[in-house]
C-alpha cells in the first residue's frame, strides 16, 4: 500500500512547487519527486551504514543529470545515451554541493550519495533553480544526519523587480542573475552574475531570496513531520581520546600561535615551521604510541593549527604573512609575455600566478553547445587548468576536474559581460596557473582583462576580482574580515567570498559560508571592503595596460563580414564545396558561409591583407547583379570564330562580339586577342540571361 505525502510551495505570483515522497524510489534513505509545472525532477540520497576507517571528513558525492527524454530528445554521438557529465551538470552539482556540505555534523563521516535527475522539462521553468530544494526536501524525509533543511533560489532583476525563479524568458532579459541557497536563518552559498551592480543592489537580491527559501525551509520541516523522519539515525564515526588530545594543545599550541604570529610571507616555510612542531611532539612519544596513535594526532594538531591562526587574527590582528586584514599582497603583470600568442598576460599577486592567453577565431571556432534545454553556439570560451606543481605537488595532472570547471565558470562569467555583444571575433581565453597561494580564479579574471587589451579586444572597461574571507566567533560576536585571502584563511576561515567588477560595478560573485550565524551587517563589510580591494587590483591592472590596443596585433586574424542575398550561396560554395575550397587555397583565407534570417552572412578571415581583398572582391561579384551601362575589369576565357567570351565578374561571362572589339574592322579575332588577356569591357545588353559585353564602347571614335 503506498503512502504518498505532498507538500506544496506557493512563489507568490501564482506558480506553485509541489514535493511528493512515497511513491518513487523507495529503496534510498529518501527520495523526491519535485514538480513546479511541468517541470520535474527526482532527487534520491543513500548513505552509508558508518564511516570508513580513518576518514575524518565529509565523503558527500552530489550528482546532478539531465535526461534527454525528460525534453523529448535524443542524446548526441554514436551510442546515442547519456554520457559523462556536461560543465552545466558539473556546475549545478556544485551548487548542491556547496550548499549541503557544511551542514552535515562535523563528526559524521558515512559515504553519502546525492542524485538529482531531470525527468520532464517543459523550458518555460528553470530547473538548475529547483535541485537544490529537491536534494534537501530528500534528505528531510531520511533519516541521515543534517543540520538543514536548505533551499535554493535564483534571483533575477528585470526592469528594476526582482522575480524568485524566474523562467528561461525572464532571465533573458535580466541585468542580474543570483543562486542563493540559505537555511531558514542563515546564507550558506551565493553565486551569480550581473550587469555592473552596486554592494546594496546585490543585497538587496540576496535579502530576496532568503525570504523566499525561508517558507520552502519551512515547508520541508512540515514533511519531514509528516512522514516521521525527525529522529535521525545514531552513529559514532569518531573515536577520542582526551588525555592525548589535551597533552598535544599543551605542549604544542604556544609553538604554533608562536608561527602564526611569526609574520612569514612564505608559504612552504610556514608549513615546515608547523609540520617540524607535530614532527617533534610525534619524537617525544615511544614509536608505538605514536604509531597507533598517528590518526588522532594529526586530527588534533590540525585542530591546534586552526585555533591559533584565527586567534592571532581576532586577538592581535595578525595575518599568516603579516598583512592587515584589508592590506592586498604585492602585484606585479606584464603583458605581451608570450609573443605569438594574439594576447598574453602573466598576473602574479603574492603567490598566486596566472599565464593568461587570448586567442582570436571565426565563426569556425565557435563551441557547438547541446544539451537538454539548450542548443546554440558559444563565441567567448574561457578555460582554466590548475597544474600540481602550481602548489608544489609531486603528482600527475589527470585531466580538467570539477574544481576546474567551477572556477572557470567563474571567471568566464566576470568577464563576458565586458565583451561587445557585436564582436565579430570568437574569443578563447586559457588560464594556467603558475604558482597558488589563494584565489587563483581571480588572478584568472585579473590576467584575462590584460590579456584582451594586450590582444586588441574591445572591452568596455577593465575587470578585477578579489577573494575575501571571515574569521568569526560563534553567532558572529567577534569577527575579522580579511582582504586577499591565503589558501590557508580559505582551509580554516569561515567565509570565502570572491567578487569581480569593473570600476562602476559588480560583474560576478561567489560565496560559500561554513558557520550559522552570519549577519547582513557583516556581509555588507565584506562586501565593501571588497570593493576596496577591487579597485586596488584595478589600479594596478591599469599601470600595465590602461585599455585596449588601438590594432590587433601583425599576425592576429582580420575579419570581414558580408550580407549577401541568400540564392548566391550556392553559387560561392559551388559543388561540393569546390568554388569556396580553390577560392580559400588562391586567397591564404578561411570563409564561412551561413543563412540567417533569409539572408546569407560571409566572414572572411585573414592574415594577408591582399587575400582577404581578393576573396572579397570575388564573393561580391557573385553576389552582384550585373548592370548594364556598367564598365568591368574582364579576362579572356574562351575565343570563337565570333568574337570571345570573357568572365567580367566571377562565375559570370559574357559574348564580347567580334563587332565589338574594335571600330575597326577585325578579321580574325586571335589577331588581337589571346586567352587570358584582361582588360575593361561595358556591358550594353541582356538578352534572355545573356550578356553583351562591348570594348569598342570604351574607345575613342575615329
Amino acid at each position: 500500500m503506498l503512502q504518498v505525502v505532498k507538500k506544496t510551495i506557493e512563489l507568490g505570483d501564482g506558480r506553485i512547487i509541489e514535493i511528493e515522497t512515497g511513491k518513487l524510489a523507495k529503496q534510498a534513505d529518501g527520495s523526491i519527486m519535485l514538480k513546479m509545472g511541468n517541470t520535474m525532477l527526482l532527487a534520491t540520497v543513500c548513505a552509508a551504514a558508518d564511516a570508513k576507517p580513518g576518514t575524518d571528513f565529509m565523503p558527500l558525492t552530489v550528482e546532478y543529470k539531465e535526461k534527454y527524454g525528460a525534453a523529448g530528445r535524443f542524446p548526441g554521438g554514436f551510442t546515442r545515451r547519456e554520457g559523462r557529465a556536461s560543465d552545466y551538470e558539473i556546475l549545478v552539482s556544485r551548487l548542491i554541493d556547496r550548499a549541503l556540505r557544511p551542514l552535515f555534523p562535523d563528526d559524521y563521516h558515512a559515504e553519502v550519495f546525492v542524485n538529482v535527475m531531470l525527468m520532464s522539462a517543459d523550458t518555460v521553468d528553470m530547473p538548475d533553480a529547483l535541485a537544490g530544494l529537491a536534494a534537501s526536501a530528500a534528505l528531510a524525509v531520511s533519516d541521515i544526519p543534517f543540520n538543514g533543511p536548505i533551499s535554493e533560489v535564483r534571483v533575477a532583476r528585470v526592469d528594476g523587480k526582482f522575480i524568485v525563479n524566474p523562467t528561461f524568458q525572464q532571465l533573458e532579459c535580466a541585468d542580474m542573475d543570483i543562486m542563493v541557497a540559505a537555511t531558514i536563518d542563515n546564507i550558506m552559498m551565493v553565486e551569480g552574475e550581473m550587469k555592473e551592480v552596486s554592494e546594496a543592489e546585490m543585497l538587496e537580491a540576496i535579502k530576496v531570496a532568503h525570504e523566499a527559501i525561508k517558507v520552502q525551509c519551512k515547508a520541508q520541516m512540515e514533511l519531514t513531520e509528516m512522514v516521521g523522519k525527525t529522529k535521525k539515525r545514531e552513529y559514532c564515526h569518531e573515536e577520542h581520546d582526551e588525555d592525548l588530545k589535551q597533552d598535544i594543545w599543551a605542549k604544542t599550541y604556544d609553538k604554533v600561535y608562536a608561527v602564526a604570529t611569526s609574520c612569514n610571507a612564505d608559504k612552504h616555510a610556514r608549513s615546515e615551521a608547523f609540520h617540524a612542531i607535530k614532527d617533534e611532539y610525534i619524537a617525544s612519544l615511544s614509536e608505538e604510541d605514536a604509531a597507533a596513535k598517528a590518526f588522532l594526532i594529526g586530527q588534533y594538531y590540525h585542530a591546534v593549527e586552526k585555533e591559533a591562526m584565527r586567534r592571532a587574527i581576532l586577538d592581535e590582528g595578525k595575518r599568516l604573512d603579516g598583512r592587515k586584514t584589508t592590506e592586498i599582497r604585492p602585484i606585479w603583470s606584464e603583458i605581451d609575455y608570450l609573443p605569438m600568442a594574439h594576447g598574453s598576460a602573466v598576473f602574479t599577486r603574492g603567490e598566486t600566478q596566472s599565464i593568461t592567453t587570448v586567442t582570436l577565431g571565426m565563426k569556425n571556432d565557435e563551441k557547438l553547445v547541446d544539451e537538454v534545454l539548450y542548443r546554440g553556439k558559444e563565441r567567448f570560451l574561457l578555460h582554466y587548468n590548475f597544474p600540481p606543481f602550481s602548489t608544489g605537488e609531486a603528482k600527475a595532472a589527470r585531466g580538467v576536474g570539477r574544481r576546474e570547471i567551477g572556477h572557470g565558470n567563474l571567471a568566464f562569467r566576470a568577464l563576458k559581460a565586458v565583451i561587445p555583444s557585436d564582436y565579430p571575433y570568437v574569443i578563447r581565453i586559457v588560464s594556467d596557473i603558475l604558482e597558488s597561494n589563494g584565489s587563483s580564479s581571480m588572478a584568472t579574471v585579473c590576467a584575462g582583462t590584460l590579456a584582451l587589451m594586450d590582444a586588441g579586444v574591445k572591452i568596455t572597461k577593465p575587470v578585477s576580482g578579489i577573494a575575501m574571507g571571515l574569521i568569526s566567533e560563534q553567532k558572529g560576536t567577534k569577527f575579522s574580515v580579511l582582504s586577499d585571502i591565503l589558501g590557508d584563511e580559505d582551509h580554516l576561515g569561515d567565509m570565502d567570498f570572491k567578487v569581480t567588477g569593473t570600476k562602476d560595478g559588480i560583474t560576478a560573485t561567489q560565496m560559500d559560508i561554513k558557520v550559522d550565524g552570519l549577519s547582513y551587517e557583516i556581509l555588507e563589510k565584506a562586501l565593501n571592503q571588497a570593493k576596496e580591494g577591487r579597485m586596488h587590483i584595478l589600479g594596478k591592472i591599469t599601470e600595465t595596460i590602461a585599455e585596449p590596443r588601438a590594432d590587433l596585433k601583425p599576425h592576429s586574424p582580420r575579419i570581414e563580414r558580408l550580407i549577401i542575398d541568400k540564392e548566391y550561396i550556392g553559387a560561392i560554395i559551388g559543388s561540393g564545396g569546390k568554388n569556396i575550397q580553390e577560392l580559400q587555397a588562391r586567397t591564404n583565407t578561411v570563409i564561412s558561409i551561413e543563412e540567417i534570417n533569409g539572408k546569407g552572412e560571409v566572414e572572411i578571415c585573414g592574415t594577408d591583407a591582399q587575400g582577404m581583398n581578393d576573396a572579397k572582391a570575388y564573393i561580391l561579384g557573385i553576389a552582384q547583379e550585373p548592370e548594364v551601362g556598367t564598365v568591368y575589369s574582364a579576362k579572356v576565357k574562351t575565343i570563337v570564330e565570333f568574337g570571345a567570351f570573357m568572365e567580367f565578374l566571377p562565375q559570370k561571362d559574357g559574348l564580347l562580339h567580334v563587332s565589338e572589339i574594335d571600330w575597326k574592322r577585325i578579321e580574325k579575332v586571335t589577331d588581337v586577342l589571346k586567352e587570358g588577356d584582361v582588360f575593361e569591357v561595358k556591358l550594353i545588353g541582356v538578352d534572355k540571361g545573356k550578356f553583351k559585353l562591348s570594348r569598342k564602347a570604351l574607345l575613342p571614335k575615329p
